[in-house]
């Protein structure tokens, strides 16, 4: 096959510059310490230095909100520890008042004690993050998430909204609980039943707490309603029992009354009324004295400050030397107590949902850290020039653009006029 002169020249040329280039792109990856510099240099490594590249910026994101998180997961903590501090504190001057043989000037003092509590309830409600967000304002941007309303409970200005953040590819968490699921909430597992005389009761009668005979009964979750009446035949006084949960609610057939004897709410739980209630009955009413027992839930007992409204009210009531003002006083703090326990432990409840969503976070930012740490020792290796391998392909490309100069310089020497003019 007969070669032209000029295509060799051309062929010697091309590999010449090739080889040159080579050892051009090995020198700048051994002084650069880059093996990819652009995507040409390696279309493939250069396809997965992306992906790594978006793999690190995502969680480098998904750290810092973790760290996000978890901060305002720990100022909800210290704010839901306060207000269990305070709420058991309330409990105890609660206890107090009912414990002890107290009178009006010592009920007072407490009522006292109880609103300074109360206050300082109020002002862990209304607490922010530091930043000017509101802890316990749900989605609301709202500069006071609990307006006070004297003696009256406070108003929400929040609503039942929850912030999340996405802390990984498949996990959004919780960075904090409205004020109505803390303060106007109560678990509905586990709460007890909440007892109350009527305020207009003119009896001495004074009823108890609420005793479970049977978990599992249906109609341990209803409300029900006691009346108290004198026998029209033999004047003893009888109560029935009413279930205004049942439709149509249903009524007991009348029973002879017994001081402190239990009386059956249903197939599951019993209450006990001690004193003396009045059976006069004055029309309209049906019944004279009445009491009831409403569920946890039931929206009369579920607002903490209206609850401790209500005690520091009956603790200011005069009632010394009153039987029947005793007897309402007590009632009033046997259903606030109530109430109290179930706010308390729901509050108790929402602070350890806190406690384990902190403790994933810990879990999820070492996940997050290892991976971080990997993708970026992967991206490293991929992007950083293997120097052992760079320079010996250096020296083989070199050698070979040595070896193709000297054949290109000694084959440019041969002509046929070397041999016509020796």
């Amino acid at each position: 096959m007969r070669i032209a002169t000029s295509e060799f020249y051309s062929t010697s040329l091309a590999t010449m510059e090739n080889q040159q280039s080579q050892l051009l792109q090995i020198e700048q990856q051994v002084s650069s310490g880059v093996a990819i510099s652009n995507p040409g240099d390696n279309p493939l490594g250069a396809a997965q230095a992306v992906h790594l590249s978006s793999t690190s910026a995502t969680l480098t994101q998904y750290a810092s909100n973790q760290s996000t998180a978890l901060t305002s997961l720990q100022i909800e903590g210290t704010a839901l520890t306060n207000i269990t501090t305070t709420l058991q504190s309330i409990n105890s001057i609660a206890s107090e008042a009912l414990g002890g043989s107290l009178n009006d000037t010592n009920r007072a003092a407490l009522a006292k004690q109880m609103e300074g509590y109360r206050n300082e309830l109020l002002s862990y409600a209304n607490a922010n993050d530091g930043q000017g967000n509101m802890l316990f304002s749900g989605f609301q941007k709202t500069s006071q998430v609990f307006t006070d309303t004297a003696g009256k409970g406070a108003q929400y200005n929040g609503d039942s909204g929850q912030r999340v953040i996405q802390v990984n590819d498949t996990r959004q968490i919780a960075i904090g609980d409205s004020g109505s699921s803390v303060f106007l909430s109560v678990q509905p597992l586990g709460s007890q039943q909440v007892p109350a005389g009527s305020a207009t009761n003119t009896g001495t009668g004074v009823i108890g707490a609420v005793t479970v005979t049977d978990p599992t009964a249906a109609t341990n979750g209803d409300s029900y309603s006691i009346g108290f009446a004198n026998d029209p035949v033999t004047n003893a006084l009888t109560y029935t029992v009413t279930d205004n949960s049942a439709v149509p609610p249903t009524t007991t057939a009348a029973k002879p009354y017994t001081d402190g004897a239990a009386i059956s709410l249903g197939t599951g739980m019993n209450v006990t009324i001690s004193g003396t209630p009045s059976g006069v009955v004055t029309p309209p009413a049906v019944v004279g004295d009445s009491f009831t027992v409403t569920p946890a839930t039931a929206a009369a007992n579920t607002n903490v400050f209206t609850t401790i409204d209500n005690m520091i009210a009956a603790l200011n009531q005069p009632s010394q030397d009153n039987a029947t003002a005793t007897a309402t006083y007590t009632n009033a703090m046997t259903t606030g107590m109530a109430a109290l326990s179930n706010s308390l432990s729901n509050v108790i409840t929402i602070q350890a949902s806190v406690g384990g969503r902190e403790q994933e976070l810990q879990a999820l930012q070492t996940v997050t850290s290892n991976n971080a740490l990997q993708t970026t020792t992967d991206l490293q290796t991929l992007m950083s020039t293997n120097m052992t391998a760079a320079i010996s392909q250096y020296t083989q490309v070199q050698n070979s653009l040595s070896a193709s100069q000297k054949t290109f310089a000694q084959t440019q020497q041969l002509s046929l006029f070397q041999y016509i003019n020796p």
